[in-house]
Order: structure tokens, then C-alpha cells, then sequence
């Protein structure tokens, strides 16, 4: 039967400049391939030892691609190895078989939010009435699913987040903090409905995962083994399950790892990386 190995991008499998985290002296820094670029310019790292190994994995199992981004954000990223018959965007929002929204999937999601959440227009309008523009650079709506604002990290109010996250919990919606990026998303749309959902198609009987946000919490839940980075939402609360690896890397070695880590459970004890 397949392995499913359903994995986070941002900040888990690829680094921008701002999260490698490189702090060994210059001479031994890793190798690093550029996978992504947005408007001429790189914008996306991972390690040229993690690109290896990503390319075993490609072939060892069924990857897929697991991310928040849209669409249009997931396919400027260029990984190595085989092309996913799978990816998952929108959080769970959009199901892309060889590259093409599932359209079926994406009316069920929709459906879901609908019923059991308040809707993205009062969500958005609070978010707009509430935010300075003292930290506030800007505000999105991501595929009609949920929203997001690009903020000054260092300029941001915490009791404001802590706030927006309980005014969101009592209408149904989750509140992310990740990087320079605050996610406003209904907790209904889950990375992990759409990964059962390719589970069930493949027929994969484990399924491996990683992530680094409270928006993965879900999906290592419902994985049979998953791996979180020394970095992130999930690290600085010290959030850990019974079948989840806490990791001690940070940055992009962290990634390396954990593409390593999926591989050796693929593969077996015994069996190198």
C-alpha cells in the first residue's frame, strides 16, 4: 500500500531569506537551491541536501504538498523531485489533482463554512475596523476562504492578537500568528479533511506529516506519525502529541531533517536517509 507524506511548505520544507536561520560561521553554511521566485526575484530556500532528499521521497511515496498559500501563491514554488498528482491549498480549501482544482471538493468545503461558521464579510469587516495602521501593511482575502494581514511584527500589540483569537474562536474561526502574517481562518477549512480525502483515493494506509503552525496542528493529529521543527507557533507553546517528533533544528536544516525523517520511515529502520 502507498505511504501519504503530506507536508507544510512555508517554514517547514522551504525558507525565505528571513527564516533560514543560519547561524553557523559563513564557511560551513549549507548549499542552498532557490524554489521559488515572485516577480524576478528569489524568494524561496531549501537546502541542497533537502532537495535530494525530497527527490527520494518524490518516488518512495505519495507527497503532497499541504499549505495555506492560494493557488496562485503554491505554483510559483518549483520543488524537486517528481510533480505531485496531489496538492492541497487554501488550507484545505482547494484539492489540486495533477494541478487542477477538484471543483466537487471545493463546493463541499464551501458548503461546510457556511454552515457552521460565521461568514468571511464579518470576519474581514472587524479585521478593517480593528487593525492600526500604526502595524498594519496589508490586508487579504485568500480564494474567497479567509483572511490575512501582512504586519510590523515588532510594532504589533500582543494583546491584540489575543483578543482577535477569542472574538474569532466564538464565530468559529481560528487566529494564526506566523511570521509577519496574522490568518484569520474558519475552523471547519483543516489541512486534514482534505488529506483523508487523498488518503482515501490512494489508498495509502499510513500517512506521515509535518508542520510548524497551529494551523498543522490538525493535520499531525490525524497522521499516523508527524514532525514538528524547533521553530514556529507550535515550538514556542511547546505543542507535542504522542505520535508527533519534536524536532531541536531550526531553519532550514530543519527541513532537511524532516524530509530525512520521512524518508527513514519509509524506508525502515536500519535503512539510511
Amino acid at each position: 500500500m502507498p505511504v501519504l507524506v503530506a507536508s507544510d511548505l512555508d517554514r517547514t520544507l522551504i525558507y525565505s531569506a528571513a527564516a533560514l536561520a543560519l547561524t553557523m560561521p559563513d564557511p560551513r553554511a549549507p548549499r542552498l537551491l532557490c524554489v521559488e521566485v515572485h516577480e524576478s526575484r528569489p524568494l524561496s530556500y531549501m537546502t541542497e541536501t533537502a532537495a535530494g532528499l525530497l527527490t527520494d521521497l518524490g518516488d518512495a511515496a505519495v507527497f503532497v504538498p499541504t499549505t495555506t498559500r492560494t493557488r496562485k501563491q503554491y505554483q510559483r514554488i518549483n520543488l524537486p523531485g517528481p510533480q505531485p498528482a496531489y496538492a492541497i491549498c487554501a488550507n484545505g480549501g482547494h484539492l489540486l489533482v495533477d494541478g487542477v482544482t477538484d471543483r466537487d471538493w471545493n463546493a463541499a468545503v464551501r458548503a461546510r463554512l457556511a454552515d457552521e461558521c460565521a461568514p468571511l464579510d464579518e470576519v474581514r469587516e472587524h479585521l478593517t475596523r480593528t487593525a492600526d495602521p500604526v502595524w498594519l501593511r496589508k490586508q487579504r482575502i485568500a480564494e474567497d476562504l479567509f483572511a490575512y494581514l501582512v504586519v510590523e511584527r515588532e510594532l504589533l500589540p500582543e494583546e491584540w492578537v489575543k483578543e482577535l483569537a477569542v472574538w474569532a474562536e466564538n464565530r468559529g474561526w481560528t487566529v494564526s500568528l506566523q511570521g509577519r502574517k496574522i490568518y484569520a481562518v474558519p475552523q471547519p477549512l483543516t489541512k486534514s479533511a482534505a488529506v483523508r480525502e487523498v488518503a482515501r483515493r490512494t489508498g495509502a494506509e499510513l500517512t506521515l506529516a509535518a508542520g510548524d503552525s497551529l494551523l498543522d496542528a490538525d493535520l499531525l493529529l490525524a497522521a499516523d506519525r508527524g514532525w514538528r521543527p524547533g521553530h514556529g507557533e507550535l515550538a514556542d507553546t511547546d505543542w507535542t502529541a504522542p505520535a508527533i517528533t519534536a524536532l531541536p533544528e531550526r531553519g532550514v536544516l530543519a527541513g532537511e531533517r524532516i524530509t530525512r525523517e520521512f524518508l527513514r520511515a519509509i524506508r525502515g529502520p536500519g535503512q539510511r536517509a
